[in-house]
């Protein structure tokens, strides 16, 4: 089976086994820990695990449930004019072992959307899906996993809308994670329109990041591509507002905010980063 070597394990998350049990079960004891409830989907950030994978950790972990068959993850930073893409086959590599793609699935997907069908050797090396393995591999160990790029225009809504179709089409027990950061801040990224420091800070945390939080939470794609585009608070906007889409059309009636944080509050400087966990849940 053809295999999807890991780019980012030892740097943004630990290289072994070991090392990532120990910074999951210190997550996992971290603020509100796992939320209790019937979970289809959720949204994470995808920075190093310093920063941002306790988010990650605790939506992911309080989605977990025995019998999950697949577990599909929208990602990739992608431009609206992007041509969307699916990893058709093979594995990915994670310390805990290899989380094998759902062939059939994936197909019916790529089909269905008119997406690139993709082999593991060039799926591109993007830190927005693979951090999110290893808690995939730990949470769903029997589960399979579908790859998704997905840029930030009216196709998020198509492919999250066939994703759950053809769950339900195939009689798979199905997850879906979607991946984004929020606002990038500072000189690094050419964005600073309230300064820099702790005013800047100040203002993408109580104003310009809660806008794209309300429209995660309402499930509303329209809302959520608009955000990205219009205030700069959603750097993979696509995979949120598929994420989103196919949650609802899972039975999702609600979504919760788990937590939010910025890389400011431990690397505090001109540049840094806005991270939310949603959790969608079902009714």
């Amino acid at each position: 089976m053809e295999r999807k070597q890991a780019a980012f394990s030892g740097s943004w998350y630990p290289s072994g086994a070991p090392g990532c049990e120990l910074d999951i079960a210190r997550f996992l004891a971290q603020g509100k820990g796992k939320l209790q409830g019937e979970y289809v989907g959720g949204i994470v950030p995808h920075a190093g695990w310093y920063y941002s994978g306790s988010i990650a950790c605790r939506v992911i972990g309080s989605m977990a449930a025995e019998d999950v068959d697949v577990v599909l993850l929208f990602g990739l930073h992608m431009h609206p004019g992007s041509t969307p893409c699916v990893m058709v086959k093979g594995a990915w590599e994670t310390p805990f072992g290899d989380l094998a793609v759902h062939g059939a699935f994936a197909e019916a997907l790529a089909h269905m959307v008119g997406a690139t069908p993709m082999t593991p050797a060039v799926f591109p090396e993007d830190n927005t899906i693979e951090v999110q393995l290893p808690f995939v591999k730990h949470f769903f160990p029997r589960a399979a996993i579908v790859p998704v790029g997905v840029p930030p225009s009216s196709l998020a809504r198509v492919m999250g809308t066939a994703a759950a179709g053809i769950a339900s089409k195939m009689g798979v027990a199905m997850k879906v994670i979607g991946s984004t950061d929020m606002t990038h801040y500072g000189l690094n990224y050419g964005f600073t329109p309230e300064g820099i420091g702790d005013t800047a800070h100040d203002w993408v945390k109580r104003t310009n990041d809660p806008k794209a939080v309300k429209a995660m939470v309402s499930m509303d794609a329209d809302a959520i591509l608009a955000q990205g585009r219009e205030n700069h608070n959603l750097c993979c906007a696509g995979a949120a507002a598929a994420a989103a889409t196919a949650s609802q059309a899972m039975g999702a009636e609600r979504g919760i905010k788990l937590d939010y944080a910025t890389s400011y509050e431990k690397s505090p400087g001109d540049s840094f980063v806005g991270y939310s966990g949603i959790l969608f849940e079902k009714g």
